[in-house]
């Protein structure tokens, strides 16, 4: 059972150029490649990375008028299994950043 759901990621993986994209980034596998896309779908719907954050429970919502900024409090309205996904993700790659010596 196992094998077959991982065979169907791989192949969802193969055949959209979106989650290729997003596989591309360090700390994200086809796991979270494919849940991005299924969660998200178009992310140009969002204005930019920083309100797709703000939906994902990642930063604070932020309201403004007059030209003052107000930041609220982080949400976590988002979706759970994705922003778990992203944050473990995140936490590999810094594990594996502090051995390395390039710039």
């Amino acid at each position: 059972m196992v094998h077959l759901i991982e065979a169907s990621i791989q192949t969802f993986m193969k055949q959209s150029a979106l989650c290729k994209k997003i596989a591309e980034v360090p700390g994200i596998g086809p796991i979270t490649a494919t849940a991005i896309v299924a969660s998200i779908g178009d992310a140009t719907q969002f204005r930019n990375g920083r309100h797709l954050a703000a939906w994902l429970g990642l930063v604070p919502r932020q309201y403004s008028s007059g030209g003052k900024s107000r930041p609220q409090g982080i949400s976590r309205r988002g979706d759970t299994y994705l922003r778990t996904s992203l944050i473990h993700g995140a936490r590999a790659v810094l594990r594996y950043v502090k051995s390395k010596t390039d710039a």
